[in-house]
């Protein structure tokens, strides 16, 4: 099962080997050495899985874990530390992370409960997004308020039905034949084509470049993705 993780790990040897572990498991992995840069990683591209140090210069793990649960990160969260006293573990339960290492540890326990958390991500499904920021453009589908820049734009109700399921996916590719049965309910003469026009219709209202877009990513032959950029 490949996935994208993030490693925020400021011993570079450990980085280096937990990097190398999951990589031969054929992981995409990419590495931050802080904290802050950790979060906004954590909080501006998407990861199935983060892997997070407890002590970390700029801020600390369990405050990662927590800020980017409250941007909307949804993804596995596993905590990698020295601090093995039951407080610590359950603070760190507490702000929000799903399962906890004690270093030092075994390659094998590490790979076998990034397995675990990985199986479990993926079968839940994403929390459906109320609200959410990327790039210049703020979208607020529950007042139907939406912004690029501090500008009202507007939507049609089937231009944010379409933007809602994507964003709903996140990080997924989906295909044009899932967006019409679940945006257009397979109503009939509705074409993947009408896909296509209403995303270049969204791209035109939301991304800063339509051409090379940022946000609503297509997938050659498989669909579309969307990505917070």
């Amino acid at each position: 099962m490949s996935a994208r993780l993030l490693i925020v790990e400021d011993d570079a040897g450990l980085s280096m080997v937990v990097e190398d572990l999951l990589r031969a498991e054929g992981h995409d992995v990419t590495v931050a050495a802080d904290g802050k840069k950790g979060l906004a990683l954590a909080t501006s591209e998407s990861f199935d899985l983060l892997i997070l140090d407890w002590m970390l210069p700029g801020l600390s793990g369990p405050d990662i874990c927590h800020r980017a649960r409250e941007q909307g990160f949804d993804g596995g969260v596993l905590m990698l530390t020295a601090r093995g006293q039951v407080q610590d573990r359950v603070q760190g339960l507490n702000r929000g992370a799903d399962d906890y290492l004690v270093k030092p540890f075994e390659p094998d326990e590490l790979i076998a409960r990034v397995s675990a958390l990985l199986r479990r991500v993926h079968k839940e499904q994403l929390t459906p997004v109320m609200r959410i920021e990327f790039g210049r453009v703020s979208i607020d589908f529950t007042r139907h308020d939406f912004t690029k820049g501090g500008t009202p734009f507007t939507l049609t109700t089937k231009e944010a039905d379409l933007l809602r399921f994507l964003i709903n996916h996140r990080g997924q590719t989906v295909s044009r034949d899932r967006i019409l049965a679940q945006v257009w309910k397979e109503q009939p003469h509705i074409t993947p084509r009408t896909v296509d026009t209403h995303v270049a219709w969204l791209r035109a209202k939301i991304e800063d470049q339509p051409d090379s877009p940022k946000h609503i990513l297509t997938v050659r032959g498989e669909g579309y993705r969307f990505e917070r950029g």
